[in-house]
């Protein structure tokens, strides 16, 4: 264990400002987009996540895409990050994570392989799993409405 490396997570560890940016229609998927901002950056909009969701939600069938999305643009201390979570087959899920340098959306590449959600961005997706099964699993009604309220559940504010 590397008690001073977990030390110096702990002594730095802060909130993150979290705001809904609407949902998007995006290569045949309704997508649910946020902004996630370290302290000091921000977040102008959810254009360039969306260019980034709609190259790789282009290919989503045949990963077994039910056409249904969650974008994440996280403005990072370290750099910016795009997160594109969709709904597949089985109950599944399917992530892929963008990563490149502060305020340079041309920037952005596919994460390397086996990066995961940091301890801010699995905040929101944790939201976006309940409000998935509660609103659409096991919701009532028509899957317009069922879909509607999903597009309504949002996470605001802070997470740490």
């Amino acid at each position: 264990m590397d008690v001073p490396a977990l030390a110096a997570l702990a002594d730095t560890h802060h909130p993150r400002a979290v705001r809904p940016l609407g949902t998007h229609e995006v290569a045949g998927h309704l997508v649910k987009a946020y902004a996630i901002e370290a302290p000091g950056r921000e977040v102008e909009g959810a254009e360039g996540g969306l260019a980034v969701a709609e190259a790789h939600l282009a290919g989503a069938g045949p990963r077994g895409s039910l056409g249904v999305a969650v974008l994440l643009v996280h403005a990072g201390g370290d750099g910016d990050y795009v997160l594109v979570h969709t709904w597949i087959e089985g109950y599944m899920s399917d992530l892929a994570v963008f990563v490149g340098p502060a305020g340079q959306p041309e920037g952005l590449r596919p994460g390397r392989q086996g990066l995961a959600p940091c301890v801010w961005e699995a905040a929101v997706l944790a939201h976006e799993r309940d409000a998935w099964v509660r609103c659409v699993l096991d919701g009532d009604g028509e899957f317009d409405a069922r879909l509607a309220a999903w597009s309504a559940d949002v996470l605001e504010g802070e997470v740490r």
